[in-house]
């Protein structure tokens, strides 16, 4: 598909990942976003269920700043990025001694997002069991399945983030859990931070299971094991313009949410990132 047939609304569709800009509080994030100039927010649900009194303010501040949250996020418990190794005996919904707390703000944080109108939440679930045949593929199946049906009583999509797990080990873990209100929300550069593969053609294979998706750079890592290098947009390995195309090959209809994790400047590499992508593709007001 030709790029131009698409592009405007890829422009009118970006966001801001609102903890890439370490806002203090609702009226910070606000001006940040503004200052973007993109008053659109994957927003951090985390802050409105640990904070209230200061983040419960946000759907007024943000109303009054013409400030749209187009979905949220949520983190686990003891997660530990450290290193690879760390993050697979930590992260997401895997770990037993966690469970029993992130189901507990799990279901404070479908609340929340109920109260939000927002309808797509998304998170890192884990490193995933590849095969059915691992004992801890059913109790994951069974705790993601727990999650599912919680956020379909609220009226909300469960968003898998990419990275953990190659594409199709990602597709034939969905296929097992078939709950209809499961699907990705897909980051091309955790595909190259993680090393599970080449992020056009992970996209490709996730196809139409993505509903949210995150613009974000990355190097891979020369020594196996060990993490890639988040980088600027435009900087990485990531192919923005084959990444493009495939969004309009999909139907992708979502957002598209900046994302920046490391370095010291990321308001003004968003900021880059945003003047990278309308170059990319055609400017229109």
């Amino acid at each position: 598909m030709n790029l131009t047939e698409s592009s405007p609304s890829f422009l009118t569709r970006l966001a801001v990942c609102s903890w890439s800009l370490r806002p203090s509080d609702p009226a910070a994030l606000a001006t940040q976003l503004l200052d973007l100039g993109i008053p659109r927010a994957q927003l951090d649900l985390d802050p409105l269920r640990e904070n209230a009194a200061v983040w419960g303010e946000l759907p007024a501040v943000f109303a009054e700043a013409g400030i749209v949250v187009v979905s949220g996020m949520f983190r686990t418990v003891g997660e530990d990025y450290t290193s690879l190794e760390t993050i697979r005996r930590t992260g997401g919904l895997v770990p037993d001694a966690t469970w029993e707390v992130n189901w507990k703000n799990l279901r404070l944080t479908a609340d929340i997002a109920l109260q939000l109108g927002i309808e797509i939440v998304m998170t890192h679930a884990g490193f995933l069991p590849h095969e059915p045949s691992d004992p801890a593929f059913d109790k994951m199946l069974g705790r993601m399945r727990q999650v599912a049906r919680l956020f379909a009583d609220h009226g909300l999509t469960l968003c898998c983030e990419t990275g953990q797990e190659s594409a199709e080990s990602l597709v034939s873990f969905l296929d097992h859990l078939a709950e209809p209100n499961v699907a990705v929300n897909f980051d091309p550069a955790n595909m190259l931070l993680y090393n599970n593969g080449d992020p056009i053609a992970a996209l490709r294979t996730i196809g139409q299971r993505v509903r949210s998706c995150h613009l974000k750079d990355a190097i891979v890592t020369h020594t196996p094991g060990t993490w890639g290098q988040e980088v600027p947009i435009g900087a990485g390995q990531v192919d923005w313009p084959a990444f493009f195309a495939t969004m309009a090959d999909i139907n992708y209809g979502g957002f598209f949410c900046f994302e920046r994790e490391a370095g010291a400047t990321r308001g003004t590499d968003i900021a880059a990132g945003r003047d990278f992508i309308k170059a990319l593709l055609p400017t229109y007001i």
